[in-house]
């Protein structure tokens, strides 16, 4: 049986700065490009509250 407080022994490092590295790479893209999705996001957010109006008006106005 594992122990599940003992993940075991550490992952080997091989290239100590490649974790930086990424964070830079991914820092300047969102740095030019911004947060990839945030307009799917507002655009689905949107669809949504515009179904829930219309369910709304359709349940006020039928009953």
């Amino acid at each position: 049986m594992s122990d599940f407080f003992n993940s075991g022994p550490n992952p080997n490092m091989t290239d100590p700065g490649g974790h930086k590295a990424n964070h830079d790479v991914n820092a300047q893209k969102y740095h030019t490009e911004g947060v990839p999705g945030f307009w799917s996001e507002v655009t689905n957010l949107l669809i949504v509250v515009a179904i829930i109006v219309v369910i709304f008006l359709v349940i006020r106005f039928v009953l």
